[in-house]
């Protein structure tokens, strides 16, 4: 039974191809040996090369040395390339203060990557079964895992020099037992398996055989979930990709999502969308974020507060100020500091934020953009401009009203976000009058169309600062 599935479901996914050079990793125990044995006794068959690799992490002693000596007498007496190595985890850990089981996972991951170049291997084979699929399937469930990491573990994914294979997840534990006792292996068993002290073990202890009593197939069942949640995630995944890229744009210092045009996405493509920001700014995906967080955020961008703030693991902050939202690290700031920069007659000048200015004469063929614009009568200004930031006690004469407005009151109407006050283009002439704040109200100054002898000033956003 475990052969015909097996053979099937590598044949299906196109796990192992002709000529390929497979790294089984092998801890001595039941799933390994079975793997290792399986793929040994049918290489010929797929005109693979089977090479075996153990780690000791050295937890247990002489019992973990033992386990290591086991597996390469096993391959000497079947003629199977092998590949050991003794590592102190327990030591790498103290020095890097991490965790035990990750520590243990990111050696395991390098010393396999290590073989894998060393023997120009194409594929690195893991026990993985259909019990361990099941109970991943069930534990990310219960945790909260959203997307794609519903699916559980993969029958395939990248892995440099190669890619990671698992060709027994349509099989159970028993059905490996079984193989073992009919092929004589006598695996080493970890006792750690049979502690309630890991999640995972409890799921296996408790969960999984009520499941088995339901249906003794169920562990088709997950297999079908996991390979049909990919496919859907792929296609929905780039589906969100798309629309997103409309809507969310990223400085050095913070990501900014338009949120009109994000809430007018489908709601299945907002979980994903926020999904997708999130993986895109951890660069270690915290473990305790799950999906109430993403709908922390969609309850923020939906909410009628034009403010509102939330505080994800891992230090990301999400804030919200009226229809823009910052992911950010740290205190949400531009980043920019006070410029003044000289704009020439028929010159571009671009700002540290990607927004360009551009003036030229009026008559001129003006290219026809989507950015706001004035008109000026060079005999009302001082030759030449200059684009600034704000000072203290700036104020416009706005086009079509009495007296003048504090630029900081104009900030707080037009609703523009603290931090990006600071770094706000301000259009002044040589004598520091101001003629226009872009993307915002115009001055006295604007004629509001070409005529003879003007200038015309046009602003192109970067769409982090707004605009018209």
């Amino acid at each position: 039974m475990l052969g015909k599935a097996t053979k099937e479901f590598i044949q299906r996914h196109q796990l192992i191809e002709d000529g390929d050079r497979i790294v089984t990793a092998v801890s001595g125990g039941p799933d390994s040996l079975a793997l290792l044995h399986f793929l040994h006794v049918n290489r010929n068959e797929w005109g693979a090369e089977v090479v075996a690799a153990h780690l000791d992490h050295m937890f247990r002693g002489e019992e973990s040395y033992q386990e290591l000596l086991f597996v390469k007498h096993f391959c000497e007496e079947r003629q199977i390339p092998f590949c050991g190595e003794r590592i102190d985890v327990s030591k790498i850990m103290k020095d890097k203060n991490g965790s035990l089981q990750e520590t243990a996972r990111n050696v395991r991951y390098d010393f396999l990557k290590e073989v894998m170049h060393t023997v120009s291997a194409d594929k690195l084979a893991l026990g993985h079964h259909g019990d361990d699929q099941m109970e991943t399937i069930l534990m990310k469930l219960t945790r909260g895992s959203a997307g794609k990491a519903r699916a559980g573990i993969p029958y395939k994914r990248e892995f440099p020099p190669g890619q990671i294979i698992r060709p027994f997840l349509p099989v159970t534990k028993a059905e490996i037992e079984d193989y073992c006792r009919k092929h004589h292996l006598s695996p080493r068993l970890d006792p750690s398996n049979d502690k309630d002290l890991y999640t995972r073990n409890r799921f296996r202890r408790t969960i999984i055989p009520f499941l088995k009593e339901e249906n003794p197939l169920v562990h088709h069942q997950f297999q079908q979930f996991s390979e049909e949640i990919t496919e859907d995630e792929v296609f929905l995944e780039e589906l969100t990709r798309e629309k997103l890229n409309k809507v969310w744009n990223n400085t050095e210092v913070f990501s900014a999502l338009e949120i009109e045009g994000f809430l007018a996405m489908a709601e299945p493509l907002q979980r994903r969308g926020i999904n997708l920001i999130l993986n895109y700014l951890y660069k270690q995906r915290p473990s305790s974020l799950s999906t109430i967080h993403i709908y922390g955020v969609l309850g923020i961008l939906k909410g009628n507060s034009p403010n509102a703030s939330l505080d994800l693991p891992g230090g990301l902050h999400v804030t919200k100020a009226y229809q823009t939202c910052y992911f950010h690290f740290g205190k949400l700031e531009s980043g920019q500091a006070p410029y003044c920069y000289e704009l020439k007659v028929n010159d571009t000048l671009t700002l540290p934020n990607g927004s360009q200015l551009v003036l030229q004469d009026s008559l001129l063929d003006i290219d026809d953009c989507n950015g706001d614009r004035v008109y000026i009568n060079r005999e009302d200004v001082a030759l030449p401009l200059f684009i600034r930031t704000r000072k203290t006690g700036d104020r416009l004469k706005i086009k079509g009203l009495e007296g003048t407005k504090k630029i900081k009151t104009l900030f707080i109407d037009e609703k523009v976000p603290r931090h990006l006050r600071g770094e706000w283009p301000v259009v002044v002439d040589s004598e520091d009058k101001i003629l226009w704040v872009p993307g915002m109200k115009k001055s006295i100054y604007d004629l509001g169309e070409a005529r003879e002898n003007s200038l015309v000033l046009q602003f192109k956003s970067n769409h982090l600062l707004g605009g018209s």
